[in-house]
């Protein structure tokens, strides 16, 4: 038995892969990744007192911009916009800090280096710290947007690729491919629930969140709705995909593992991509939930427009037109020995009627 069991193990390359790869990547993300301290936080520094401020500031504040005309409706739409997460407003007198909290890490990791600069300053120097747009640093602001991300990945990825392969296994997906339809036709009824589920999924958690636990929503409904839409042909895509290179509802899930524990680490959902070293964090750039989660936090705690989030939505359109086409070439694949069986045997259909 245990000879057997070795011996099936190794056929079995899909499992083995995974019992081999799971504890390299967990080790990997936990290890690198799996970190709330912030090392490096972008500033941009305005105001009349500008270059001396940017000149004296500690780590782990690294300024990217200084700017002595600009005042403070520049340095609030900087914020908004997600240019930078912290931007220092100089007087002649005093010091103003204002944080994005919708970072909430950043946001900490800010107060509490405020706090030590506050301590060095000259007496009569007055220096304030000014949160937006979370002010009072509340989990579920950041949570809630967050969560609407999951609903959709776990939908798109999971559930879609297990019903598909259950539709194989069962071999009804066979008997819709001598059907008069076209593998398009197929692929489109099969994904349409899914998405039809995952969007009203979407909208209960936003809206309890709202009523629930107050998370603000000061962006537009369109802006979201449109990032939605393109993260979901992307899970949608990933479902498809993964069920068509899948014999069992079990290797589905394993592979669909495989895809969401690097998504979830490694987008910015928990942990900061600041925290992340330069060799892990490229790997989040990679992945579309890291995206979708910029744009559901910009649009509902921000307040971010489609214009200053336009790099996102194309990062998802291209992921979407990628993933897709692959899902629906492979879906085709899977369909076309049906279908030539359905062609082969319309002659002798025609012959029996006749």
């Amino acid at each position: 038995m245990i000879v057997k069991e070795f011996r099936q193990l190794r056929r079995d390359r899909r499992t083995l892969a995974m019992l081999i790869f799971m504890p390299i990547l967990m080790l990997v993300v936990f290890g690198y990744a799996a970190s709330f301290d912030v090392k490096e936080i972008p500033v941009r520094v305005l105001g009349p007192a500008a270059e001396r401020v940017s000149a004296v500031l500690p780590d782990p504040f690294a300024v990217e911009d200084v700017d002595p005309a600009a005042g403070r409706e520049e340095a609030v739409t900087a914020l908004r916009d997600g240019e930078v997460p912290v931007v220092f407003l100089t007087t002649e007198s005093g010091l103003t800090v204002l944080v994005d909290g919708s970072q909430l890490f950043i946001a900490t990791g800010t107060k509490a280096a405020v706090s030590a600069i506050a301590e060095r300053a000259p007496q009569g120097l007055a220096v304030d710290v000014e949160i937006l747009f979370n002010p009072d640093l509340e989990t579920s602001a950041i949570m809630v947007p967050g969560l609407a991300a999951m609903i959709l990945l776990f939908v798109g990825t999971i559930i879609t690729s297990l019903g598909v392969v259950r539709e194989r296994q069962a071999g009804t997906l066979e008997q819709l491919a001598v059907m008069p339809l076209r593998p398009a036709d197929v692929f489109l009824g099969k994904i349409a629930p899914y998405f039809v589920v995952a969007a009203l999924d979407m909208v209960v958690v936003i809206v309890a969140g709202i009523w629930l636990f107050g998370v603000p929503f000061r962006g537009s409904v369109l802006a979201l709705a449109l990032g939605a839409v393109l993260f979901l042909f992307v899970t949608l895509g990933l479902g498809v995909l993964i069920s068509s290179v899948s014999e069992n509802q079990g290797q589905a899930i394993q592979l669909a593992l495989m895809m969401l524990l690097p998504q979830v680490m490694l987008s910015g959902l928990i942990f900061p991509l600041s925290s992340m070293p330069a060799g892990v964090r490229w790997i989040g750039y990679l992945l579309p939930l890291t995206y979708f989660v910029e744009i559901a936090r910009g649009v509902m705690i921000r307040g971010a427009s489609i214009l200053t989030l336009w790099p996102s939505y194309v990062f998802l359109a291209i992921f979407g037109a990628v993933v897709f086409g692959l899902a629906t070439l492979r879906f085709r694949r899977s369909l076309a020995p049906a279908g030539r069986r359905r062609h082969e045997a319309e002659p002798e259909l025609e012959a029996v009627a006749s």
